[in-house]
């Protein structure tokens, strides 16, 4: 091989070698995913079990819970939206249990116009999953407390204005007769999981610079004969 052709073929060589590795490891990362996605709605769908005397994140997240108690009237409104009815919010209520615990509650999606309307207190049984939400944040503006408008579930804030322990319970079911929200369960689906399209990516690169070296060598061996 002559001396011209060999450098920019170990270039791309190596190149190409890099860009499947990335693509390797994001492969590995998409299994690791889609088995972690597998627990997660395994876990959701569980036998609901009793509140727990001590809920943890790192081992209750997701947990089904059935619980028996009051609905307040306390309630703070997250925005949200939905793809059928567009822009509304999230209530978050004070729930009052039978053991004499108060936790919150999001009972699911209003549209706009029942912001406000009256959700007096009611006794029901609610079977859903405990959930710490990872959406507050630097980016997050702050509360509309006059409005009673808040832009993420920050548990320890909401937790903190309604007089509760920092839990949430999101509804799945609720023993209502005539429910004043349309519950807006847990689910895995909102759990990012790009990796397939970033193994997709890595493995064109890898060709887009196989091809791309191929061309370099032809031209390289036209210019020299």
């Amino acid at each position: 091989m002559k001396k011209p052709v060999l450098v920019p073929l170990l270039f791309g060589l190596v190149g190409a070698a890099i860009l499947v590795s990335l693509g390797v490891w994001q492969l590995q990362r998409l299994q690791w995913k889609n088995a972690m996605l597998a627990e997660i709605d395994r876990v959701i769908a569980a036998e609901p079990v009793p509140l727990p005397d001590h809920p943890d994140k790192a081992v209750d997240q997701f947990l089904p819970v059935d619980v028996q108690g009051q609905i307040t009237a306390d309630e703070i409104h997250v925005l949200a939206s939905t793809k059928d009815t567009g822009p509304g919010c999230r209530i978050i209520s004070a729930f009052e249990t039978d053991g004499g615990r108060r936790i919150m509650l999001d009972r699911g999606f209003v549209a706009i116009p029942a912001k406000d309307a009256p959700r007096p207190a009611i006794r029901a049984r609610i079977i859903g999953n405990l959930l710490w939400p990872d959406e507050a944040g630097a980016s997050i503006p702050e509360p509309d407390t006059t409005k009673n408008i808040w832009f993420a579930r920050d548990v320890a804030g909401m937790a903190a204005k309604l007089g509760t322990e920092p839990v949430l319970l999101v509804q799945r079911l609720s023993s209502e007769e005539t429910p004043v929200t349309t519950p807006f369960p847990v689910t895995s689906a909102g759990i990012p999981n790009r990796h397939l399209e970033y193994v997709v990516t890595w493995f064109g690169l890898a060709l887009v610079w196989l091809g791309m070296t191929a061309y370099l060598i032809w031209r390289i061996r036209r210019r020299n004969e």
